[in-house]
């Protein structure tokens, strides 16, 4: 039995794995996240009452309190989800992405080191790859080259943890994943803000042209790779996770507005992103070859069931646009 430390998880992907693991093991889970504005504790109210699940709101560049949760918990895996990761915002200000994703990462990864970890599994992007061409897919030895003050962060954090590896034989494995859609994603994301949007019969942005291509993949087969990947991928690796489905931006919103039976006179064209890559790719096929993973849901469907959630969690998302979503954990926690 693991005892896990998941960073992060009351954000999208980090509350879907915390749902799947506590749906299927008896692994011993203790979530930390400081609930900012993409942390949202509904997502995971289902396991408030497990004997095998504890949350811990708070910042994991905290000193005091890792340390403390390290030596009280006895951690045997860490899964780093934790991060700013919207590429707007670190445009608008780029100093908390920097002290989250970066110094946030080096305490944790002192931790592990101290408290001597078995497994330490730092959660990326395939955007630190940069921007690709008509042509070509990322692979695990494509030079890094990000564009953004997020992308950079992420870069910066992994570079360390590739260091601690080398350097202290921390047994660490990056994923760096393509975009991710599904359920229980915060509504500022491409996806969800188009599916919401149209609903309210309001315009739908798109930056530039909406020519932009991404490579998109569901929450749970990505999840399923992090899994695959803390259980038997090889330390001091680097394992691509992407599902081969590049579609350009204005391509998805026209597929939403169809799906909605909306009129594509709702796409507003906006300026475009400040130094927004073209497109992203990913070559996935190491840890197809090393760990037989592979994508479980075909797009199509996937995206129906993602359109369908959103129709059917109104009020999950009402409260997040109105921020009456912040009050739960005062609600649930702040009589203890």
């Amino acid at each position: 039995m693991k005892r896990l430390l998941i960073t992060g998880g009351a954000g999208f992907i980090g509350s879907n794995y915390v749902n799947s693991i506590l749906s299927s093991s008896d692994d011993f889970v203790v979530n930390i996240d400081k609930l900012t504005y993409a942390g949202n504790l509904e997502n995971l109210k289902d396991n408030e009452t497990k004997r095998n699940y504890k949350f811990v709101k708070g910042d994991i560049c905290n000193f005091e309190l890792i340390d403390y949760l390290f030596t009280k918990y006895k951690f045997t895996h860490v899964i780093n989800f934790a991060a700013e990761s919207h590429v707007d915002r670190s445009i608008l200000g780029s100093e908390i992405f920097y002290r989250t994703n970066v110094i946030g990462t080096n305490i944790l990864l002192e931790a592990a080191k101290r408290h001597g970890v078995d497994k330490f599994l730092q959660v990326s992007t395939d955007e630190v790859y940069g921007s690709l061409g008509e042509e070509g897919l990322f692979t695990e030895k494509t030079p890094l080259s990000p564009n953004s003050p997020y992308s950079s962060s992420k870069a910066a954090a992994d570079m360390m943890a590739l260091s601690f590896y080398h350097t202290y034989d921390l047994p660490i494995a990056i994923t760096r994943c393509s975009n991710n859609y599904g359920q229980l994603q915060f509504p500022e994301k491409l996806i969800p803000l188009m599916i919401i949007n149209a609903l309210s019969d309001k315009k739908l942005p798109v930056y530039g042209d909406g020519m932009n291509i991404r490579d998109w993949i569901y929450v749970l087969d990505h999840n399923k790779a992090i899994e695959l990947v803390l259980d038997n991928g090889r330390v001091g690796e680097v394992y691509n996770i992407g599902a081969s489905k590049e579609m350009p931006n204005i391509e998805i919103v026209k597929l939403v507005l169809n799906k909605l039976d909306k009129s594509e006179e709702l796409i507003e064209y906006v300026t475009d992103r400040l130094g927004h890559d073209r497109r992203y790719a990913i070559d996935s096929s190491k840890i197809q070859n090393e760990l037989g993973w592979s994508p479980q849901f075909d797009f199509e469907n996937a995206m129906e069931n993602t359109i369908d959630w959103y129709l059917n969690n109104k009020n999950w998302w009402e409260r997040i646009i109105n921020g009456s979503y912040q009050d739960y954990y005062e609600r649930q926690y702040g009589k203890n």
